[in-house]
């Protein structure tokens, strides 16, 4: 029975979002993005969290290309391709919409980075 609830509400959400494409957030569509926020420190050596000034949260992995770990603590802008971006957009816009109808508070985006480029902005985090 719940398992019969729960589709039927992604179902309607899904419809919904469909139907309210316009009022969205303006969240960027885009598979490559560029975020500035602070860099954060990970679970592991090679992880960090981006905490984007917008509210959005980014998980990335440091490559050869970016080094990350010398901007631990700093107010950066990170570019990077957002992984899965087909599925990430359509999970953001169903939070949008529930969001919109009341059943979730709060839609700030997550998701996962790949980053081709990082730039410090400051030496410190603003909070």
């Amino acid at each position: 029975m719940k398992k019969l609830l729960m589709l039927s509400l992604f179902v309607g959400l899904l419809s919904a979002w469909a139907l309210a494409q316009d009022n969205a957030a303006d969240k960027s569509k885009d598979s490559v993005r560029t975020i500035t926020g602070c860099l954060a420190k990970g679970d592991s050596a090679d992880e960090f969290q981006l905490n984007g000034t917008d509210g959005s949260t980014w998980e990335m992995k440091s490559n050869s290309a970016v080094d990350l770990a010398a901007h631990v603590g700093h107010q950066v802008r990170v570019t990077g391709a957002v992984s899965g971006s087909t599925m990430h957009n359509l999970k953001e816009d169903t939070k949008d919409v529930a969001k919109d109808s009341g059943i979730k508070k709060d839609n700030a985006e997550h998701g996962h980075l790949k980053p081709t480029d990082v730039q410090m902005v400051s030496d410190s985090c603003t909070k």
